[in-house]
């Protein structure tokens, strides 16, 4: 009894004994039944604690139900005190699991752990007016006495701050009675937000664009919408009148962004258009906070979350509306543990809350042009930037004619530029997809390179910290003085630039200049990349040298040139998504020059100027590099319109995760033919129609984590079920033991 089951009494022995089928946040399929006890009364959603093996665990009732043999079965200890999970997140859980082949378990998990991650609630202590004046007055009793009238409750610390006073003089008026010790109400997570706090300006096609929207929402219907706009057309402010749509009708919102921590502008322009800020749900929130915002997504309280992927796994109790915000973004995609694109799945979740889905970007994602040109999914268009401004003016460097002296990065047309612009006292960004100072050190001598011990990746020079790091696994060593192969010094040489490097270029050539770098994996987190990014957009600084999270969504007013040291960065990949991710990337980082009252422009160094994604972004002719691509996807069968999944074969060692995966693809063509799928058999060239098993081959990145891996890619038809083939194949292929392991990745993203 799924879903809206009914809701049984122990008491009633009528036709049985209550059982209840609880799942379990662990890696499992199936649920566990449990008998409930006389007197406890259970439904669906329900949390409760149940023994799992020699501990107790807190899981979900999924159903239940009545059994006339249930005396053998363990007791469901206790019903837990926190909020029934909704039919709606319930389904989801399940059709996630079913998609991703994962456990279900685990997709639980990722819906449940929050509460007890936090641990108790402290009680916070504050101090009133309770009493008699004290027998002897001084005028820092008096100054104390006259700060809290009015019988509000105060803390302690800040009581003494408003009189001007010590905490030893509250605590001595405590003891004479004049002042009582209570216990302060909690503060709320989240203040909830005015929809019509502040009515932003529009311009006409952002009205409309914004009028489309809400009236989507306001419908209480599920509906997808791609809102595309150029950089700096008033994206956000457009989805926030269905943000307000959907806040009048008493509804909850979820805001979606691929880089949470960053988004201190985002949250800014969200409490001037709604009095208060939204909960922030992302890894840097604290336990004890993420736990208050889940309690408040389930009872209706938190009205509006902006969060990273995993947000789209919270209780809420009336979602509304569902907004992907650079919907186009790699990050969405989770590639360990739960295999599942978050994009793909905030649909899923807005058609099971019947809630609106926003799409928006400047660059979406073929799949989702796709969709809107088929009519699955709604299309709002912005084809000019707010205010009349004009894109920026974007030249090609050529450096096949053009390039740096040896030793240097910057070309000498760049170097002109930027120096034009620090005169002009306007801001440059230079940016170079590429962390650390350089991707590879090596001996001159001998010719040893560095490599992780655990992935075959080289290790990669971080000078601000004096390391060797891999990025793949985390593995950090210290940069030694001599070569560790051949013992030469002075012989160690960085090969290829990362941003630090370049750094150390723009010091040199503008010593004067006040610069910073910008990179995800500098020391300070979120705060100080938060705090940076204000004091860039407030004309703290004259260069900024960035990677790619400098190109999501950021607007500085007094940014007019940006400089791509390294156009050609992607599109030698093998990944099928190269070209469109390039676009993508030099799309976006293009366009936040000129987004202020000054004209932009953008110069792009590559040694490819003639490439199709160059043409492109030179050309501004954005619809015919979609074309170009969207017909090569269909001719080769690719997503959208096939499917691919990758199974990730692993082992503690080569022989073994090889044989594991040709035992698995042998076991692919022994399977009896299904009327769900056809696949292409051994030996013959793979069919668009047909479903085809590609492999194995060893991955890219053969080892990472001192695991040994070989990648198996499966293409299918649309039309095909996919899941069925990888179930049955799974299912016919050896048993993984031994260390081996078989991670499926439907839709995958990445092919490393």
């Amino acid at each position: 009894m799924n879903g809206a089951a009914g809701l049984f009494d122990a008491d009633d022995q009528q036709g049985g004994e209550s059982v209840a089928d609880v799942l379990v946040p662990v890696a499992v399929d199936t649920s566990y039944s449990y008998r409930v006890k006389g007197g406890l009364v259970l439904e669906p959603g329900d949390f409760v604690t149940v023994p799992l093996g020699n501990r107790e665990v807190t899981g979900v009732v999924w159903e239940v139900r009545r059994s006339a043999s249930a005396s053998n079965l363990k007791v469901v200890v206790e019903k837990r005190d926190l909020p029934r999970l909704q039919p709606p997140l319930r389904k989801f859980i399940d059709w996630v699991a079913k998609w991703t082949l994962a456990p279900r378990g685990m997709v639980l998990r990722m819906g449940v752990r929050a509460p007890d991650h936090a641990g108790p609630e402290p009680v916070r202590m504050g101090v009133r007016l309770a009493g008699p004046p004290p027998e002897r007055m001084t005028p820092a009793r008096a100054r104390l006495i006259a700060a809290a009238e009015g019988g509000f409750a105060f803390r302690k610390s800040e009581l003494a701050q408003l009189a001007s006073v010590s905490a030893g003089v509250i605590d001595a008026l405590v003891d004479e009675g004049t002042f009582e010790v209570i216990a302060l109400p909690r503060d709320p997570v989240a203040l909830p937000p005015d929809s019509d706090f502040a009515q932003i300006p529009l311009e006409a096609d952002q009205e409309a664009a914004a009028t489309t929207l809400a009236e989507k929402t306001a419908k209480g219907e599920f509906s997808v919408t791609l809102l595309e706009g150029v950089t700096g057309s008033g994206k956000t402010e457009v989805y926030f009148e269905a943000v307000a749509a959907a806040l009048k009708m008493g509804r909850q919102v979820l805001i979606m962004m691929p880089e949470i921590a960053l988004t201190a502008q985002f949250l800014e322009r969200f409490a001037n258009r709604f009095g208060t800020r939204p909960a922030e749900w992302h890894s840097g929130v604290a336990a004890r906070k993420r736990a208050q915002i889940w309690l408040g997504a389930a009872s209706g309280d938190v009205r509006v979350v902006a969060g990273a992927r995993s947000a789209l796994f919270l209780p809420f109790r009336d979602l509304g509306l569902i907004v992907v915000d650079e919907e186009h973004e790699a990050a969405y995609k989770q590639e360990d543990g739960v295999c599942y694109h978050a994009r793909d799945m905030a649909v899923v979740r807005g058609q099971m809350e019947k809630a609106a889905v926003v799409l928006a970007s400047a660059t979406p994602s073929i799949e989702s042009r796709v969709n809107a040109q088929q009519g699955r999914y709604g299309r709002v268009l912005l084809a000019q930037r707010f205010g009349s401004r004009k894109l920026p003016d974007i030249k090609a460097i050529d450096l096949r004619k053009d390039a740096a002296p040896r030793g240097r990065w910057i070309s000498p047309r760049l170097c002109e530029a930027v120096e034009q612009n620090i005169a002009a006292g306007e801001q440059s960004l230079l940016f170079l997809n590429r962390r650390g100072y350089a991707p590879l050190t090596l001996c001159n001598a001998c010719g040893h390179r560095f490599q992780c011990p655990n992935c075959t990746a080289w290790l990669v020079e971080h000078r601000f910290r004096r390391a060797l790091v891999c990025h793949h696994c985390g593995h950090v060593e210290r940069r030694p003085d001599n070569c560790p192969e051949c013992q030469s010094a002075d012989s160690l040489a960085a090969c290829g630039p990362g941003v630090e490097r370049l750094a150390e270029e723009v010091a040199t050539l503008w010593p004067d200049a006040r610069a910073l770098v910008l990179s995800s994996d500098f020391p300070g987190g979120t705060e100080r990349l938060r705090r940076e990014l204000e004091e860039i957009a407030n004309g703290a600084f004259d260069i900024v040298i960035g990677t790619q999270l400098v190109a999501k969504g950021h607007n500085f007013p007094g940014l007019t040139l940006v400089g791509v040291v390294d156009g050609d960065v992607g599109l030698s990949s093998g990944d099928p998504r190269a070209a469109e991710r390039t676009f993508q990337l030099l799309q976006q980082v293009t366009g936040r020059a000129g987004r202020g009252e000054r004209p932009g422009r953008a110069l792009v160094q590559t040694w490819q100027p003639d490439h199709p994604v160059m043409r492109a972004i030179l050309s501004g002719d954005t619809e015919s590099f979609y074309e170009a691509e969207t017909e090569a996807r269909e001719r080769a069968g690719l997503p959208p319109f096939g499917r691919l999944a990758a199974l990730i074969v692993s082992g503690n060692d080569r022989p073994s995760a090889e044989q594991h995966a040709r035992a698995l693809v042998r076991a692919g063509f022994t399977l009896p033919p299904s009327d769900r799928w056809r696949l292409t058999p051994a030996g013959q060239l793979p069919s668009n129609e047909e479903i085809s098993l590609l492999g194995p081959a060893e991955a890219p990145i053969a080892v990472v984590r001192a695991r040994h891996r070989f990648r198996i890619l499966v293409r299918a038809p649309r039309s095909a079920d996919l899941q069925g083939f990888l179930r049955a194949l799974i299912a016919a292929g050896p048993p993984e033991r031994g260390g081996v392991r078989v991670q499926v990745d439907v839709d995958p993203q990445s092919f490393l």
